[in-house]
């Protein structure tokens, strides 16, 4: 396949457009590597952080909790158990919600060439 050749998936337009699965954005292959692996790490990265903190609502003796305490306490920052109790599940929660988010922002992105419609497959 010649590199001007209509047909060649690498002379597909960049930008944002409307496609089968929803709205997605055509980029560069190596831009579309960079964001794929980023946006999973980050969101493994939030998964693991709320994980942590909703395991640090739930056990009064998680050491995640008792060094969240300690800082509080060295700041002068007193907290009723229940207080922090809800605060950590809520960041817990929200920390999840953030990875959801990032991964789901990232799968919109298609490097050229990829995710074309078969209008003349065999398939089927």
């Amino acid at each position: 396949m010649a590199v001007d050749d209509e047909a060649d998936p690498r002379n597909e337009p960049v930008g944002p457009r409307v496609g089968p699965n929803g709205r997605e954005v055509v980029v560069p292959l190596r831009l579309y590597k960079t964001v794929t692996a980023l946006s999973t790490l980050a969101a493994v990265v939030t998964y693991l952080v709320g994980f942590v903190l909703v395991d640090a609502a739930t056990l009064q003796v998680s050491i995640v909790r008792r060094l969240v305490l300690l800082a509080l306490d060295s700041l002068g920052i007193g907290l009723a158990e229940d207080t922090l109790t809800a605060l950590l599940a809520v960041a817990g929660v929200g920390s999840i919600l953030l990875g959801t988010a990032v991964y789901v922002l990232g799968t919109r992105f298609r490097a050229q060439g990829m995710g074309k419609p078969q209008e003349d497959s065999n398939e089927g």
